[in-house]
């Protein structure tokens, strides 16, 4: 018998055979990315607030979280019934869809890096709604509002107050 302690010998037999989790499937639909209808794809949701659980109990995933998810090894995109989408086909195709993609991609993935929940707020006049670390949509309101712009660009007064003003009118 070992004298090494239980959770100890747990942890290592953990680290030795690391469990694989379950990749999700998706088809690349356009503008958006729907998964299949499968417990890990409810999982991505219900965890990390990853989409919109749909009807069908399948996920409807921005490009953004779809791109993200596939960067972190946790999200398979079909084009079609064959085609899969490797990251910088789907980046490929995600650029076409929307302006500045680049640009919010960096902003979302920085922000769920950092552990926030980060929502479209297109309704707002904004680009996204950042959730504070813990808090699920639905829960509380958001509490900041993120407009993403490039390193290098600039903006007037006239255009921030612009922005700033755009989200009074959206409330």
């Amino acid at each position: 018998m070992s004298d090494e302690p239980k959770e100890a010998k747990e942890l290592k037999e953990a680290k030795e055979s690391p469990e694989k989790k379950e990749m999700v499937k998706a088809l690349f639909a356009e503008e958006r990315v729907v998964t299949e209808n499968s417990d890990a794809a409810r999982e991505l949701y219900n965890q990390s607030r990853y989409g919109t659980l749909l009807e069908s109990q399948k996920v409807q995933l921005s490009l953004l979280e779809a791109l993200y998810l596939v960067e972190k090894g946790k999200l398979e995109v079909l084009l079609g019934k064959q085609k899969l989408l490797d990251f910088d086909a789907l980046l490929k195709k995600a650029k076409k869809v929307e302006p500045n993609f680049w640009i919010r991609y960096c902003v979302f993935k920085d922000m769920r890096n950092r552990g926030y929940i980060i929502k479209t707020a297109l309704k707002f006049g904004a680009d996204f709604r950042v959730y504070d670390r813990g808090v699920k949509p639905g829960e509380d309101h958001a509490k900041w509002v993120v407009f993403p712009v490039h390193e290098a660009s600039s903006m007037t007064w006239y255009e921030f107050a612009a922005n700033l003003a755009s989200l009074g009118s959206a409330a």
